[in-house]
């Protein structure tokens, strides 16, 4: 019988003070975010600038998500074998590599390939950094810290779409660059800072390598299983349909211009921001689980509720509360992976599989919603999520709450 990894301190009450290594990564996740925001509505315009339609366009976009979640499992083995902070300097520099050569790309083809490999990178860091994130936090505070690296992320993606606009008009390359210098950054900023960390961590280079976690025993605990599946819902609704469909349906069923799905867009991510500003404390002190089934609630409702919205008012309120729901379960479900692996283990797989099931959600969605819009109408194709969230909200209810244990 799997247990969880046990820590009287998970339960404590008083918030820890969190090391000033935490806050370093929280800043290079920012910077992380507003480049890929900067990118974002630079990429498919410099697609078709090779004289491909839009489907292909979209296939560059996609072909990030997809090398992640393909080299997901090879990155939580680096993870094992390098450890946190070598993995997540030589993914941040692949990632900036493949920018660069984004920008100095000769044709279609070469974008997409250059564009592909930067995925291999992120999904690289991104599972290094949160195996230093679950290190590195307090056991009573995981919730916390959860919240400060998602609003980093979320701040920065909503101020880099911004700043590429701006950006575009030197040219389209410009972009890819400047990216590729903040990832150089950042690079820098963990190689200088991240010696501290390991000594705060206890995982420098004279210390014995931690136990790892197998999977297999992470997924005999029940709240590891559901947090898989709410982390599919999660990535089905917040990252696929909201990404996808949203602004296909404002065009399509409001009749609205691209300026009404940007806004929809934005009212989501304040809505995400809101939750972020308590739901990490909450998941501390209330515990995992109720944040997640709550948050599983009030998105899954409101994404099937938002295919039914008949005018802008309501299509703004509704992005904003679904909004809301990803935020109050994003801090706990990271907690909760936190809670299994614990401070005294290494987890790489453990991690890669939770980053995987949302990753999975983010690419499926979208396809099996054009399938249902194409052959009914978007009302189905948002309903859809709905279920999605109530299948794992089903998960979650015999499991138990990490925070307790």
């Amino acid at each position: 019988m799997a247990t969880l990894n046990p820590d009287p301190k998970t339960t404590a009450g008083t918030p820890a003070k969190l090391p000033r290594e935490i806050k370093v990564l929280v800043a290079a996740a920012f910077l992380i975010a507003i480049g890929f925001g900067i990118v974002a509505p630079v990429l498919p315009q410099f697609a078709r600038s090779f004289d491909v339609g839009v489907t292909a366009a979209a296939v560059v976009v996609s072909a990030f998500a997809f090398t992640r979640l393909i080299f997901a499992p090879l990155s939580g083995t680096l993870v094992e074998r390098m450890g946190e902070r070598r993995t997540y300097i030589l993914g941040i520099l692949i990632v900036a590599a493949s920018s660069a050569a984004c920008a100095f790309a000769q044709d279609y083809w070469q974008l997409l390939i250059f564009r592909g490999l930067g995925g291999i990178g992120s999904t690289m860091f991104t599972v290094a950094a949160m195996g230093l994130l679950i290190r590195m936090a307090p056991p009573q505070s995981r919730g916390r810290v959860s919240s400060l690296y998602a609003g980093s992320f979320l701040l920065g993606n909503i101020a880099g779409p911004a700043v590429g606009g701006l950006l575009a008009g030197f040219g389209m390359q410009l972009p890819f660059l400047v990216y590729a210098g903040a990832l150089v950054l950042v690079a820098l900023l963990v190689a200088t800072q991240l010696p501290a960390v390991a000594a705060v961590a206890g995982i420098s280079a004279a210390t014995p390598k931690k136990e790892i976690l197998p999977l297999r025993e992470a997924l005999g605990i029940p709240a590891y299983r559901a947090v898989l599946t709410s982390g599919f819902a999660n990535g089905w609704s917040a990252f696929g349909i909201r990404m996808a469909l949203v602004p296909l349906f404002a065009t399509a069923a409001l009749g609205a211009g691209p300026q009404v799905a940007g806004i929809s867009l934005a009212v989501f991510a304040i809505g995400t921001g809101i939750a972020l500003s308590f739901s990490g404390k909450l998941a501390d002190t209330w515990g995992r689980k109720p944040m997640i089934l709550s948050g599983l609630a009030v998105n899954g409702i409101a994404m099937g509720v938002l295919g039914f919205t008949g005018n802008e008012f309501w299509f703004f309120i509704v992005s904003a509360i679904a909004g809301l729901g990803s935020g109050l379960m994003g801090p706990a479900q990271q907690a909760t992976v936190a809670d299994v692996i614990g401070n005294e283990r290494s987890g790489g797989k453990v991690l890669a599989t939770f980053q995987m099931s949302s990753d999975f959600g983010a690419i499926i969605g979208p396809i099996a919603a054009g399938v249902l819009v194409d052959a009914f109408s978007y009302g189905p194709a948002f309903l859809m999520a709905t279920a999605v969230a109530l299948l794992s909200f089903l998960f979650w209810l015999p499991a138990k709450d990490t925070r307790l244990s």
